[in-house]
């Protein structure tokens, strides 16, 4: 079942002769609980496609459909309503409060939603990601790894139909890198979620259930794991 896709998807940037296309006639689809990752090098266009993937940029021509909804359809309000209920993203550099600890850092998306919390899924969360006894630390208290660990339960937090990670290792060692690609890798199976990642590494690529490659704005054939 396709649980995210993409529709002849561009982004240009410029106008007349000054035109640069970031991405060309991109179609692109992932499946309810797969994690597919998207490798290219710095400038290939990854990072334009994730954004407009979830809605955080708008496309030039093509559409994007995230549970059959088309996020090109909806203004501004609800479409952050959608991307909050609907999409998890991670970033690079984990983008954390701080002056929240972990676990008000995990709760903000379902706080922000007005949602109560669910304290079981919560505590599941906590535990599958070795937080439990971190989960009071604010995050210049806690590691490279761990901070990223709370940005994965920040993107949990709401039961997302698809999570989005941007370069989520680029930052961490390597010991950090193998615990949360581990970890990541879980949390899809678990959480039975879908996993769409960009990264520049092929080792961290190579864990995915498929690879897309990118190259000046225009993805390749798909490989299978």
């Amino acid at each position: 079942m396709e649980i995210l896709k993409a529709r002849n998807l561009s982004k240009i940037y410029g106008d007349n002769n000054n035109k640069v296309y970031a991405l060309k006639n991109v179609n692109f689809s992932v499946n309810k609980g797969e994690f597919v990752a998207i490798i290219g090098a710095s400038g290939s266009g990854k990072s334009t496609l994730l954004h407009l993937l979830g809605g955080v940029d708008k496309p030039t021509e093509g559409k994007v459909f995230v549970e059959d909804v088309n996020l090109g359809s909806l203004k501004e309000k609800k479409l952050a309503v959608f991307r909050r209920r609907n999409l998890g993203i991670i970033f690079q550099f984990y983008n954390l409060i701080p002056v929240l600890t972990a676990k008000e850092n995990i709760t903000l998306p379902a706080e922000l939603d007005g949602k109560k919390i669910d304290k079981e899924y919560l505590e599941d969360i906590l535990n599958t990601l070795g937080l439990k006894e971190r989960e009071n630390y604010l995050p210049n208290q806690l590691s490279g790894g761990q901070q990223q660990r709370v940005a994965i339960g920040r993107a949990l937090i709401n039961k997302p139909s698809v999570i989005l990670a941007d370069e989520p290792t680029g930052n961490l060692d390597s010991k950090s890198t193998k615990e949360i690609m581990e970890l990541l890798k879980l949390t899809v199976k678990k959480y039975n979620t879908s996993l769409i990642l960009i990264t520049h590494d092929l080792n961290v690529a190579s864990q995915a259930d498929r690879i897309v490659r990118i190259e000046d704005g225009i993805l390749s054939e798909d490989e299978v794991i």
